[in-house]
């Protein structure tokens, strides 16, 4: 029997911090699907949101529950907050540097919903990239790649392990102690901003197996990404380009935000993106950011990145503008934990980040909130794990021995993407709704693959949530049928 003391599915930002925490002694194994960059940390560009001091904790926590329109879990974001410092704290001292001044002091920058200057960052617009490889070179535990979690082996209401699918086979790995980090839901969207391979194999995996999803109707739209492109995955222009002076307007150059909100650019992402696919749908205009109020060699620095990517794509930035489309970015969602990362209904498993829902962030995440919330819970788990020393007496189970895909599940993925894009983004109704629900029925009847009936059930508990919140909250927005 393969056994370890714990195993993190997934190689983001949470589950390699929870690596980091867990002692070398500990017998860790990381499970990994793809290449670890392939992730959507790698790809986060903001930075990580923070309380500045003692004093900035409650302003934090107040933008926080502003942004999330009453329906955060206000013990979970004063955790954030108040263990924000700490944690950003544990990162520099280990060794790793967000951008500072020449004299030394860390740079904040201000994203939308902020109500102060709050914000670092890394690499300029790569605080993700940055991080993600300073957490990896932290990692002292093993990692076993190209391999996918199938299973969860639960029995009376304990985790003993998971069964793997690498190399084509699937043989079962046992373990006191369990953590999901594997991410969101990226995959089942026609666009989206999300690592390739987030496909929402966890949740879908969950609902098998009987295990609460919580709120997976609250996902967030990124208003700022440029589509035209023929990648699944389409390109983030990071917030923090509108915090430091971008601007949106139509093809007449007109900042028609402002008819929507007196924030403009600058109000949520759930009213950014809104706007503009409101906007877009009655004047059927083509929808700009603008990057005139930057000087070049500003631009240059501060966002290296973008602006190496854009000049390749043949924009004269910043004094060429580019085209934007929302598209969907991150679930606020998932698999309901409590305060500690714990899975009430299954003993010895646990899930942090984006695959989570601590309800930290309500019906609408804040902006660079979701990178703190997977360190603060990922730590949080591994002080929870740790603080148990009991033995744990282990059970062999059956290896799975399910068909995990067909040639025909490819089609059909494309057509969930088109379905959950049509009929369950931005803004949403009762009747879109149910043909949604109508056709994701009709694939579950159908000969597929055990991967892509993952996929399936996430989008079902999707569309169901949103059925059963009939008022428009945050993120979750309603529209009357004419």
């Amino acid at each position: 029997m393969l056994r370890y003391d714990v195993i993190i599915i997934g190689a983001g930002v949470a589950g390699l911090y929870a690596a980091m925490k867990l002692p070398k002694i500990k017998n860790v194994l990381i499970i990994n699907k793809r290449e670890t960059f392939k992730c959507n940390t790698f790809y986060a560009q903001g930075g990580v949101a923070l309380a500045r001091d003692k004093d900035d904790i409650q302003p934090h926590i107040q933008d926080t529950l502003n942004a999330g329109a009453g329906l955060c879990d206000a013990k979970a974001v004063s955790i954030l907050s108040e263990y924000s410092r700490e944690t950003i704290d544990d990162l520099v001292d280990n060794g790793f540097a967000f951008d500072s001044d020449a004299d030394g002091e860390l740079l904040y920058t201000k994203e939308a919903a902020h109500s102060c200057e709050r914000i670092l960052h890394a690499g300029g617009d790569a605080t993700g990239r940055y991080l993600h490889h300073f957490l990896l070179s932290q990692n002292p535990h093993a990692m076993l790649t190209n391999a996918r979690v199938v299973d969860l082996l639960i029995k009376n209401e304990e985790c003993y392990g998971v069964t793997v699918l690498d190399h084509r086979e699937c043989r079962n790995i046992y373990a006191k102690e369990v953590i999901i980090a594997s991410g969101g839901v990226g995959s089942l969207y026609e666009y989206h901003t999300n690592a390739p391979c987030i496909s929402a194999d966890m949740q879908g995996l969950c609902v098998k197996k009987g295990i609460e999803l919580d709120r997976m109707e609250m996902l967030q739209f990124h208003p700022t990404v440029f589509v035209d492109s023929k990648n699944a995955q389409k390109m983030l222009l990071t917030e923090a380009l509108r915090g430091e002076g971008a601007t949106i307007e139509d093809e007449n150059g007109k900042r028609f935000l402002f008819d929507y909100d007196a924030r403009g650019e600058l109000a949520s992402r759930d009213i950014v993106s809104k706007a503009i696919y409101l906007y877009k749908k009655k004047t059927g205009m083509s929808v700009y950011l603008s990057f005139k109020n930057f000087k070049s060699d500003y631009f240059e620095k501060r966002f290296p990145n973008i602006c190496t990517t854009l000049r390749d794509l043949d924009f004269n930035v910043p004094e060429q503008r580019v085209p934007i489309s929302p598209a969907f970015h991150y679930a606020i969602g998932g698999i309901r934990t409590d305060l500690n990362a714990r899975v009430p209904s299954v003993k010895n498993l646990y899930a942090v980040g984006e695959v989570a829902s601590t309800r930290v962030h309500g019906a609408n995440r804040l902006a660079s909130n979701s990178l703190l919330e997977g360190l603060v819970f990922a730590s949080r788990a591994v002080e929870d794990i740790l603080r148990d020393d009991t033995p744990k007496e282990f059970i062999t189970f059956d290896v799975t021995q399910n068909v995990m895909s067909l040639k025909s599940d490819k089609e059909k993925k494309n057509q969930l993407r088109r379905i959950m894009w049509e009929n369950v983004s931005i803004i949403r109704t009762k009747r879109g709704l149910n043909d949604a629900l109508e056709s994701i029925n009709a694939l579950l009847n159908e000969k597929i693959g055990t991967l892509l009936k993952f996929r399936l059930l996430t989008a079902k508990a999707i569309v169901l949530g949103a059925l059963s919140r009939e008022q428009s909250i945050g993120v979750h927005t309603m529209q009357e049928e004419k």
